[in-house]
């Protein structure tokens, strides 16, 4: 089966959402999706975009029917100020049944591609604990895993802790 990638566009939106709330569904997280389609069109299409996305399709499986999107990637990059640009890959998924065609990998070589050419020093991303398929599949390309080598952990200020810590005389 045939497919192709490109660069998201406008009119991806709907698949893009739909594809977010697939993969959180397989890591039983779907409740924590509150992202809407005019976000995500505002947010990556706007005059100052916040995120870039890789697109997998193939042709439908009918005659007469459009490409059917199968897949993507959602990165944009970041800086480090110990060792400069990195590309960080927020979101990857490619549905079930199209896995194992090379979709995956040929997303992962174009987005190295875009970090050598863009003089990224590293890609960095973070993978569920329990989503093994996916930490072996980073693992064979040579991924580190910084939680273990390093004893870095992952924390995050939700919008209610934020509107706190931005009110003045909060603490």
């Amino acid at each position: 089966m045939e497919y192709k990638l490109r660069k998201a566009e406008p009119k991806d939106v709907s698949d893009i959402l739909r594809l977010v709330k697939e993969l959180a569904k397989y890591e039983e997280m779907e409740h924590h999706v509150t992202l809407t389609e005019k976000e995500l069109l505002e947010d990556g299409f706007g005059d100052t975009p916040f995120y870039h996305c890789i697109i997998a399709e193939i042709q439908g499986e009918g005659s007469g029917d459009g490409p059917k999107v199968v897949g993507f990637a959602m990165y944009y990059f970041t800086y480090d100020p110990w060792v400069g640009k990195q590309l960080y890959l927020e979101e990857f998924y490619v549905m079930d049944e199209y896995r194992g065609l090379g979709i995956g990998s040929e997303i992962l070589r174009q987005l190295s591609d875009l970090a050598m050419k863009t003089r990224c020093t590293g890609m960095m991303f973070v993978v569920a604990e329990n989503n093994e398929p996916s930490v072996q599949f980073y693992k064979r390309r040579g991924a580190e895993d910084l939680s273990q080598e390093e004893g870095w952990r992952l924390y995050r200020f939700d919008k209610s802790s934020l509107i706190k810590m931005a009110t003045p005389g909060e603490e």
